[in-house]
């Protein structure tokens, strides 16, 4: 360069003027990504910035990290670079070494080290956004008054909190009206349906409303039970005579939390009962929340006026957890437990565990039993070992081409369409459909994809990718394709 570029005045001077600047970035990270994010791909970067500030390079632990963060963050990092300096700022990604990394990392002065420090030991079980605290039905954990103490027994797991709960994409928007509904129980949302897969984190979620309107209301009459308990509770009344108990129990409420609606089908008494409770508590301006396995209008030998209740407050989808999701939940979960993950071991059980936290949570614990039987350090090859029957099942099942013929046999086109060039909406989208899920349910790169699909570029997979993960968000019928989709291809 000839001419010394004109610098932001308030931009970073001095011998410590590029760590300055890097510094000043990752500070403005931190307050603009969710705290999993920052902490699992922002926070250990290092940055090497050249004398004239032209050049910025980011050292990467590793490959797939350096495409992760190229992908998802790299434009975000070069425009705040260039803000901060007030000229463009050229942005390169390199892979570093292990000893670099540990040299020249400067920890953001509004991050110190214990700020975002791993739950304490009492937290150990729910960590994550699991369901742990479930309540076994027709367990006997009170559900009434209880007799020894005289007060109402809520049944809340005190330990599955909005704190405990492991934020992502996937679960954010379910977590905010969850949010919401505990801060101002009985005005909007009301009722909160939210509906995921099994092992995704609702019944965390619904406990989590519970205990916070516990906390800032401690006279709140708030139960959770099982939609089997709340069955159970139809059957006793009927044997012994005592509806009036049971209505005076479940039409007192100030908050109603019910686990897996879906267990009300074929059940016409149970159904009606549970559309007076409904009334009752509305009328009354108590809140109900509620889970499903699938949406509403997805419900299968439900009343029509029980599911139009159901669908009538906001419903919501929790959706399984997205990969730095997953890394940031086994890598909590391990320091709970007292082991440190290392993080590309996480990074390989993550990509091979998409499902949910509960499989998650399983490969866990065989990689830490599978290392102290052996007494061998944690690494990819004794994640390899201790998962070796899971990795055999997903790596026989599914594969791009099973992927292609799954979703062609759906959207009723031809396998031959997933890799022709032809271009109508009616081949185009289930085409997107298939690279999204390719990109899911695989181990293949978005390059590998693409040559899969008839040796396009990888760009045009990104964009599907994105594409589609944008409007399963907001999509209800999409999510429900995605849904039967995936189950078809996991068996």
């Amino acid at each position: 360069m000839t001419e010394e570029p004109h610098r932001n005045p308030n931009a970073p001077s001095g011998s410590d003027a590029g760590q300055g600047l890097w510094q000043a970035c990752v500070e403005q990270l931190a307050q603009d990504l969710p705290e999993q994010q920052f902490n699992t791909w922002i926070k250990p970067l290092v940055a090497q910035v050249a004398e004239d500030f032209s050049k910025v390079t980011l050292l990467v632990a590793n490959r797939f990290k350096l495409d992760w963060i190229r992908a998802q963050y790299a434009g975000r990092i070069a425009a705040l670079l260039e803000g901060l300096y007030g000229q463009p700022v050229t942005l390169e990604l390199a892979i570093a070494q292990r000893e670099a990394v540990t040299r020249t990392y400067v920890r953001p002065a509004s991050q110190p080290q214990d700020q975002r420090a791993a739950p304490s030991s009492s937290q150990a079980s729910d960590t994550t956004h699991g369901q742990g605290g479930q309540s076994t039905p027709g367990a006997n954990n009170g559900g009434g008054d209880d007799s020894s103490a005289g007060a109402f027994r809520n049944r809340l797991n005190p330990a599955l909190t909005f704190e405990t709960l492991v934020e992502g994409t996937a679960n954010r928007m379910a977590r905010s009206a969850a949010m919401h509904v505990a801060g101002m129980p009985g005005h909007l949302y009301n009722p909160l349906f939210i509906y995921g897969g099994v092992g995704l984190g609702k019944t965390h979620l619904v406990h989590a409303v519970g205990n916070r309107l516990l906390q800032d209301k401690p006279d709140a009459k708030i139960l959770y039970i099982h939609a089997e308990q709340f069955v159970s509770d139809v059957v006793k009344a009927y044997q012994r005579r005592t509806f009036d108990e049971f209505k005076e129990r479940y039409h007192s409420l100030d908050l109603l939390l019910i686990d897996d609606v879906q267990f009300f089908a074929n059940k016409d008494r149970t159904q009606e009962e549970f559309f007076n409770a409904f009334e009752a508590l509305l009328a009354k301006k108590s809140h109900i929340v509620m889970t499903s396995d699938t949406y509403p209008k997805g419900l299968a030998n439900i009343h029509e006026r029980l599911v139009s209740r159901f669908d009538s407050g906001l419903t919501v989808a929790i959706e399984p957890p997205e990969l730095e999701m997953r890394v940031a939940i086994l890598i909590n979960k391990a320091r709970v437990e007292g082991t440190e993950m290392p993080e590309e071991v996480a990074f390989f059980v993550a990509k091979n565990v998409r499902s949910n936290v509960r499989e998650l949570e399983g490969a866990l614990r065989k990689i830490l039993a599978y290392s102290r039987f052996n007494q061998k350090e944690i690494s990819i090859q004794l994640a390899r070992e201790a998962l070796r029957d899971l990795l055999s099942i997903q790596n026989r099942q599914i594969s791009v081409e099973n992927i292609q013929k799954t979703v062609a046999d759906y959207y009723k086109i031809k396998v031959a369409d997933m890799y022709s060039k032809k271009r109508p909406a009616s081949i185009a989208r289930p085409r997107q459909i298939a690279m999204y899920l390719a990109k899911e349910l695989t181990q293949k790169s978005l390059p590998e994809i693409g040559e899969l699909f008839g040796g396009r570029d990888h760009t045009t997979v990104l964009h599907a990718v994105r594409k589609i993960s944008a409007e399963r968000q907001q999509l209800t019928e999409l999510n429900q394709q995605l849904h039967v989709l995936e189950q078809t291809l996991k068996g």
